[in-house]
């Protein structure tokens, strides 16, 4: 292989001038056009999602009282009371739902990225996972339904565990697989290089690597599933009361949220309030320990 050529004391060659003095008038002007634009777009985004956050802890942290994580809701006419049994009840959910989904898909993802890439299996693993990002969640809610539900005879927290699955399985799959795609090959022949295997390389090179992409999907597909209500409705339904049995009907935060905003009730469309924001804060904490997950295995 031929060398690089030193043209450090060559007084023949000259420097390219990449400063923004070389570049023309049209040029800049069309680059200060285009930085106004971006700008204006991401005020278009930051703007409304402001005042979305400003408006529920507006109205909803009122009532963010020790009550409102110990108690249940009041019946129509009294104002106390709390939503302690739709938080309990959306955890729940939402672990099952990642104990459903994360596994299979990011092994799916590894087949992906690493053993099915060319693969006509690989390409209808792919070609339905892009199919099932777009699904309505409503759906998955009625595929849960026909598969658990029905056949088990009853609602409960695990066909709503199910349906949250299977509503965040694409996004797993999705986000794992770019995850891995990302990480250089020369990491994979290195390994691969000093006598590694295929499956020690994935194991002590590429999952490591891809490990804070991959944390970043799983808490978005979590922050995706924690706020849907209509796959609820069909498989979790509701429960007025205290619950941890899996086996049995439970309250969430979203059908809750959805069902007190309709209440012709003070107390409840203040609950309501508080709900979402109780949600916008579960998503929160979740994603500060994604982070906190990802610096612990950086140092």
């Amino acid at each position: 292989m031929g060398s690089i050529p030193d043209t450090t004391n060559d007084p023949s060659f000259e420097v390219p001038d990449l400063t923004s003095k070389a570049i023309s008038g049209n040029r800049a002007i069309f680059g200060k056009v285009l930085t106004v634009i971006s700008g204006i777009c991401v005020a278009l985004l930051i703007v409304p999602l402001s005042l979305l956050l400003i408006n529920i802890f507006d109205k909803g942290l009122s009532r963010m009282t020790p009550e409102l994580f110990t108690e249940l809701p009041p019946p129509p006419g009294l104002t106390e009371g709390g939503i302690g049994h739709a938080i309990i009840g959306s955890v729940m959910t939402l672990a099952i739902g990642a104990a459903v989904s994360f596994p299979f898909g990011v092994l799916a993802a590894i087949y992906l990225a690493e053993f099915g890439r060319g693969t006509r299996i690989a390409y209808l693993v792919k070609f339905s996972a892009n199919v099932l990002t777009g699904v309505p969640a409503i759906l998955c809610g009625l595929f849960a339904y026909s598969v658990v539900v029905i056949p088990l005879g009853y609602f409960s927290a695990f066909s709503g565990g199910i349906a949250l699955g299977v509503l965040m399985l694409p996004i797993v799959i999705r986000s794992t697989e770019e995850s891995l795609l990302l990480v250089p090959l020369e990491m994979r022949q290195a390994a691969i290089g000093i006598g590694a295997t295929r499956f020690q390389t994935i194991m002590k090179i590429t999952l490591p690597a891809a490990l804070p992409a991959i944390v970043t999907g799983l808490v978005l597909a979590l922050a995706r599933a924690a706020g849907e209500a209509a796959p609820l409705l069909f498989t979790a339904f509701n429960n007025s009361f205290w619950s941890t049995d899996p086996r049995g009907p439970i309250a969430t935060l979203p059908v809750l949220i959805y069902f007190f905003s309709i209440i012709p009730y003070k107390a409840q469309q203040e609950l309501a309030w508080a709900a979402a924001l109780v949600l916008i804060v579960i998503v929160l904490i979740s994603s500060l320990l994604g982070r906190m997950f990802i610096r612990s295995r950086r140092i």
